[in-house]
């Protein structure tokens, strides 16, 4: 397969190649404003607010590039409100963070459409290479009903790089002292009458045994991954089109380093190690038909599917194993009109279908939730409405309400509004309110827990229900020439029903269950920028958590998760635009650690701890050179996996994770543009 990807790979540069001279046809004005998913941005480069009613940012590709990310996981070093954490020190396995809570309560989507659900969750941060991406929307607090009801915390869309934009063809280089190397290439070419594509492709490998800590594990998986995507577009003056398909493999492998295992004694235990091989297919469609330009009215229909094949082992075959079959579906019609200045309507019917085929090995004792021989659905069709009011921009009101069905859990109603109040330029406050629906897939979202000693228990689980409500305020005070941006919110998150993760209750077992008592977290946000003088940005920002759950009958602040987080980050680009900095400095709070029992292995607490990055970059007429490094402190967490010298032991725990597991690291890029 791996032979075969790169044949298409190279297959397609030459055609990207070849088809560049072809003529690019101009598209008249609608075919630039008109977007299939709701997008209204304030700047086209680094981190601005997003328009509307809905609060959000949008990090642009030249905040990407001041991070060097490599994937979605490191495109938020300089973002105070995402935090990105392992969620164990075995697998590399990662989450984001939305309001203090855990990812599985943030929308992932592509472009407007649901992705990386269930089995995709622990690992997808992975999945998204940074060259590829135009651009990320932030949105906190409850979405718009017209993405679907499972939004609690916020949603996260992906913008990919466009096939309509100007030809172009970028190829990134990446290398870094932890044996980690990563090869991108984009290009995008006009084909005439309309249409155009885009190829992107990306290789990475990290092959390098790490444990600089000395505690006979890997400090991170050895990762190789090919991923390739080509997309389209056509246009015409009713009709819009976007369509591609993307396939992921990816082989990785951590564990027990050899030579650690060689030292711990004849006792003939066999080496514990990690596999996790994964294949992903994905293929999407929209199709706009506006027949009425002067009102904005058009019908689209949106549609993607996905297959997720995983196949994990961890410690060996005959130990713990676990296989999924994933099968995703998700498609809209959505008709949209604009009565007049003032009032708009969106309406439209929906339908999402997850077909999960799980079989796992575990030893005696594991309850791993209900299965079935021919897998496990559900499907849930639903419609929406939802009404928008816009007094030039002075005051935006936008309310909505769904209607959803699930085969397995029946109807429920998802109601959103959210008001946006700007009497002057420099003041404007946003008010929300919504409320959030998720099925649970427990096994599938946190099968990298299998990886711990503890016994893993999973209850039959209903759905989860939470209601979400925020504010914030917005200042742009004038200050010598300048402006001062300044921000202030608030967010209330309140469960209903939830699967709590329980490590506190028996320190042997890991329990997943319905809650049973109460749930909530309040975050508390400022951050302000500044451009001191032309080239130079400071940004800081301040959050506060404060996020309580019930663990087996006893409320309890949520473990593993900072009571707050400073940042600052500085950006000066050079009056030539030839050189650019960036440091970065985040200053993570101290926080609970889960019950250590009798035998307290680990401690009760931990305290803060702080991280700094940095980056130069050269720019040339044709490339440019970037040179960094991350977690220039050396910050790692001590004891990150509990009893690593007895890993077959119920002790034996990797999920103990709240700081960084590798300590200071150093890279080289360059970027090409030809």
């Amino acid at each position: 397969m791996r032979k075969i990807l790169t044949c298409i790979l190279l297959a397609s540069a030459t055609v990207a190649m070849a088809q560049h001279n072809h003529s690019h046809d101009e598209h008249d004005s609608i075919h630039h404003e008109h977007e299939l998913h709701e997008v209204h941005v304030t700047s086209k480069t680094g981190t601005r607010r997003l328009g509307g009613a809905v609060n959000g940012t949008r990090i642009g590709q030249h905040e990407l590039l001041r991070a060097a990310c490599c994937n979605l996981g490191e495109s938020f070093t300089t973002n105070p409100a995402v935090d990105v954490s392992y969620t164990d020190a075995a697998t590399g396995a990662k989450q984001i963070k939305l309001l203090g809570l855990s990812g599985t309560y943030v929308q992932m989507m592509v472009e407007g459409m649901p992705s990386f659900r269930g089995a995709a969750a622990p690992f997808s941060l992975g999945y998204v290479p940074g060259t590829w991406m135009k651009g990320i929307n932030v949105s906190k607090g409850a979405a718009s009903v017209k993405n679907g009801y499972e939004s609690i915390t916020g949603q996260i869309d992906i913008d990919y790089l466009k096939p309509e934009e100007e030809p172009a063809t970028n190829v990134n280089l990446y290398g870094d002292l932890q044996s980690r190397f990563e090869a991108n290439f984009d290009t995008n070419f006009s084909l005439g009458k309309g249409w155009s594509s885009n190829i992107l492709g990306h290789y990475e490998n990290r092959w390098g045994n790490h444990d600089s800590n000395d505690d006979g594990f890997q400090d991170m998986p050895k990762i190789e991954q090919y991923n390739l995507t080509n997309r389209w577009h056509y246009a015409n003056h009713h009709y819009i089109f976007h369509g591609g398909w993307q396939i992921l493999q990816e082989d990785r492998k951590s564990g027990e380093t050899e030579e650690a295992h060689k030292h711990r004694g004849p006792d003939g235990t066999p080496l514990y190690s990690i596999g996790i091989e994964t294949a992903r297919y994905e293929a999407f469609m929209k199709h706009a038909f506006i027949f009425d330009h002067e009102h904005n009215s058009n019908i689209a229909l949106i549609a993607n599917a996905s297959l997720h094949q995983q196949d994990a082992v961890y410690g060996n075959e005959a130990w713990k194993r676990y296989t999924v079959n994933e099968k995703n579906l998700n498609a809209q019609l959505v008709y949209e009109t604009q009565f007049d200045d003032h009032h708009s309507l969106s309406a439209g019917l929906s339908l999402y279908h997850d077909y999960f085929k799980e079989r796992s090995l575990a030893p005696e004792g594991y309850r791993l939730g209900t299965k079935t021989a021919g897998g496990v659905s559900e499907t849930t069709p639903g419609a929406y409405v939802q009404y928008t009011f816009d007094m030039h921009h002075r005051l935006t009101a936008m309310a909505g309400i769904r209607y959803d069905h699930s085969s397995i859990h029946g109807s429920f109603i998802t109601p959103r509004a959210h008001i946006k109040y700007q009497p002057w330029d420099v003041f404007g406050i946003r008010l929300s309110a919504g409320k959030g629906f998720r099925s649970v897939h427990a096994l599938a979202e946190n099968n990298n827990l299998l990886a711990a000693g503890r016994t893993l228990v999973i209850d039959n689980l209903s759905q989860e229900e939470a209601w979400n409500l925020g504010a914030s305020l917005a200042f742009n005070i004038p200050i010598a020439d300048k402006t001062l941006k300044l921000n202030a919110e608030y967010y209330y998150t309140t469960f209903i029903n939830q699967a709590v993760i329980d490590f506190d209750s028996d320190p042997n077992k890991i329990i997943i269950s319905d809650l049973d008592g109460d749930s909530y977290s309040h975050v508390v946000q400022i951050d302000a920028t500044y451009p001191f003088f032309k080239g130079f940005t400071l940004t800081a920002a301040y959050r506060m958590n404060h996020i309580r759950c019930s663990y087996g009958g006893v409320m309890r602040d949520k473990p593993l998760t900072s009571s707050y987080k400073a940042l600052a980050t500085a950006s000066y680009t050079t009056p030539d635009d030839n050189w650019q900095f960036d440091v970065t400095y985040q200053l993570n709070g101290g926080g609970r650690m889960p019950n250590p029992g009798e035998a307290k292995m680990w401690s009760e607490k931990y305290d803060a701890f702080g991280l700094l990055s940095a980056q130069a970059t050269r720019k040339f007429k044709h490339f440019e050179i970037y040179l960094g490094g991350e977690n220039l402190t050396g910050c790692t967490q001590e004891n990150a996996i509990i009893s690593a010298n007895n890993p077959w032991s119920k002790t034996f725990d990797p999920t103990m994770i709240y700081a960084p597991v590798d300590g200071a690291m150093a890279y080289l890029g360059v970027r090409i543009k030809l």
